[in-house]
């Protein structure tokens, strides 16, 4: 992704809004669920994830949707009433794995700058102490 990217500063707001909360844990998937890989063409069609953050309204979300001409096209859209960015067509299979792409790449970048500011809020806290 460019150093323009929208992502960047979204997930920017999320670390600082994050900063001083105790972190959620994410549920995890059943052992017994299918992988998306393996999704029927009905379970293609809504396919969706959401990214991580605290706040709905600069979230990411991706969806897959089958079109009228077989074709799937992924969606994707930060907050709940934004356009969506499209992209497609393609196949079942690459449309999945795209979703997934995105969402693991921005609970990635999402990590790594929480973490980032914690780095940064434990080094302004030390300073502090040490001027005291």
């Amino acid at each position: 992704m460019s150093r323009s990217d929208p992502t960047d500063h979204v997930l920017a707001a999320i670390a600082s809004i994050f900063e001083f909360r105790a972190p959620r844990r994410e549920p995890e998937q059943p052992a017994g669920e299918e992988k998306p890989d393996r999704l029927a063409a009905q379970d293609a069609d809504g396919y969706s994830k959401v990214g991580p953050g605290p706040m709905a309204a600069i979230r990411f979300k991706w969806s897959v949707r089958l079109a009228d001409d077989g074709a799937y096209y992924v969606d994707e859209t930060i907050g709940e009433n934004s356009l969506a960015t499209v992209t497609g067509p393609m196949t079942k299979d690459d449309a999945v794995r795209l979703v997934d792409d995105r969402e693991s790449e921005a609970r990635r970048r999402f990590e790594e700058l929480k973490s980032e500011m914690a780095g940064r809020s434990a080094a302004a806290l030390v300073l502090q102490q040490g001027s005291s």
